[in-house]
């Protein structure tokens, strides 16, 4: 194994802003510490998250670095003590804390997942934290079954692509909605059963209409706002919402809980990144048992809307901000093995 290096490149921010406040700077490689990896980063995937953190709104837990980045995919370079199913050379793709904006990144072990085979790495950058968040907040907490229906709100993203591709690979129908007639295309041709433009049609209006007034079963939103309500109309009885974000806000005016009431709803919701490592370990295997065979045998795959070098880590947050890409966005932090 060649030596490794003494310092690295990262990404920090230089206090709270918009994107002009995202600098490179070089750092020394950390060492990792018992139930670490060290990794060599090839990709790691931009967030919404990242963008918040950004603007001083999400600081990282306790003890995590300041360097922004919650999923990488690159090749081992070195372990600490109690490390066991890993070795040096492994490639893999992990959830971090943080630290992934970097060429080398520790993550811990539990959640260290292999490369899928149809995948590059930089592929696979694109996928830890969508597929943790998908799987845990629609078929955990929301408890998705087959033949149920689903709407998931703004199926362009990372995490709408995703949800659409899981949701249909475990039977459910899907409901999605998107801001343009290009963007309704493609969720279609990710499999989503109904696409609906939200910006000339009335999503709620198209859900009843098209079950019959009955409405969805589980809805998977990140708008929040004025969604809020609209949401728990578009709900079946017995219906749950699980929220995961609030582009548009957490609160509003006049909200009525009657329907919820009424038709037995459930409102959840959940975050990610503080929880304790045990819950995402479980989360991680239970990825590995029910997703990772879809994603080897190519049934489920991310969508790659841009690259950027580390170097421009700007420029894919202004991306990541317009809210124009179609999938994932990632930057190339190192070498692509």
């Amino acid at each position: 194994m060649s030596t490794l290096p003494k310092t690295m490149r990262e990404i920090f921010f230089d206090g709270a802003g918009g994107p002009e406040v995202i600098k490179l700077r070089e750092a020394p490689v950390p060492t990792p510490g018992p139930g670490k990896a060290l990794v060599e980063v090839a990709a790691a995937g931009i967030n919404r998250p990242d963008c918040i953190q950004r603007m001083g709104l999400y600081p990282p837990p306790p003890g995590e670095s300041d360097v922004p980045g919650l999923e990488i995919a690159g090749k081992i370079v070195a372990l600490g003590e109690n490390v066991e199913g890993l070795a040096v050379g492994d490639e893999i793709c992990a959830l971090v804390g943080s630290g992934g904006y970097a060429e080398y990144c520790l993550a811990d072990t539990p959640l260290c997942l292999p490369r899928p085979k149809p995948l590059s790495l930089v592929e696979a950058a694109g996928i830890p934290e969508t597929l943790f968040t998908v799987y845990d907040n629609v078929f955990s907490r929301g408890a998705l079954k087959p033949g149920e229906t689903f709407l998931v709100h703004g199926g362009s993203s990372g995490i709408g692509s995703t949800a659409i591709q899981l949701a249909k690979s475990f039977g459910a129908k899907v409901f999605t909605t998107a801001g343009s007639a290009k963007k309704v295309e493609f969720c279609k041709n990710l499999g989503a059963d109904v696409a609906i433009n939200y910006r000339e049609q009335d999503f709620l209006a198209e859900v009843k209409t098209l079950t019959g007034k009955k409405g969805v079963d589980v809805i998977l939103d990140m708008v929040g706002g004025p969604y809020l309500q609209k949401n728990l109309a578009a709900l079946a009885p017995d219906g749950r919402l699980v929220q995961i974000a609030f582009l548009q806000g957490a609160r509003v005016k006049d909200f009525d809980f009657m329907s919820v009431m009424l038709k037995r709803l459930t409102i959840t919701g959940s975050t990610l990144r503080a929880r304790p490592l045990a819950v995402k370990a479980a989360i991680a295997r239970a990825l590995r048992e029910k997703v990772w065979p879809l994603l080897d045998s190519g049934a489920v795959k991310p969508v790659l809307h841009a690259s950027f070098p580390l170097e421009q880590a700007r420029a894919a947050h202004e991306m990541m901000e317009s809210s124009g890409h179609m999938g994932k966005i990632v930057l190339l932090a190192g070498k692509k093995t």
